[in-house]
């Protein structure tokens, strides 16, 4: 499931030998948006285990996993870094190597990564993204589903949704949600 490098691992037995908890597990859940995931580990007792963690050993100490976040995190290597002053855990998933699409129009090819590439990644979370045109080498999307009045919509559009379209699709300069994330069935927010 989740592989820890020697870094990461010493740096967790640092935190454990501290003793702020007793019988002490790793918890390690994902959220935020299926295309920019945001990692949360936090050291804990391990009788706080819920009746879903998935639990096993890392070389010593024990991991607690969410059931949601099980999935997402199969393969992943656990990380403890220092770059630029700053250091930290950081939790890598492999990453497929994204297609490029060279066959069709600009609107084809760009139609073709949200329907094979964005949406069954969002799929998982109610949402659903439609291209609506492309003009200027911009690509206009409507977000529909549970992406529509999301709070992570602009993070899944910018860190997720627009780098796949211009990895797949180099020509491609920008693209812009045009989303009434206020209106709908049952939007995520609305104005107040």
């Amino acid at each position: 499931m989740l592989t820890f490098t020697d870094n990461a691992r010493a740096k967790v037995f640092d935190f454990i030998g501290q003793g702020f908890v007793d019988d002490a597990a790793l918890r390690i859940s994902v959220g935020g948006s299926p295309l920019a995931p945001v990692y949360d580990l936090e050291l804990v007792e391990y009788d706080e285990r819920s009746d879903d963690d998935r639990v096993f050993t890392a070389g010593g100490f024990k991991v607690l996993v969410d059931a949601k976040s099980a999935d997402r995190l199969d393969g992943a290597v656990v990380d403890f870094v220092e770059r630029n002053g700053a250091s930290g855990f950081e939790v890598r998933t492999e990453q497929k190597r994204a297609p490029v699409f060279e066959e069709g129009s600009l609107s084809e090819r760009v139609a073709r990564v949200i329907a094979e590439e964005v949406n069954p990644a969002i799929a998982s979370h109610g949402g659903h993204i439609a291209l609506l045109e492309v003009r200027d080498d911009i690509a206009y999307v409507e977000m529909s589903g549970g992406c529509q009045g999301c709070g992570m919509a602009r993070v899944t559009l910018t860190q997720g949704v627009e780098r796949m379209i211009k990895r797949a699709v180099p020509e491609i300069m920008g693209v812009r949600d045009v989303t009434d994330h206020e209106s709908g069935a049952a939007p995520f927010y609305a104005k107040q």
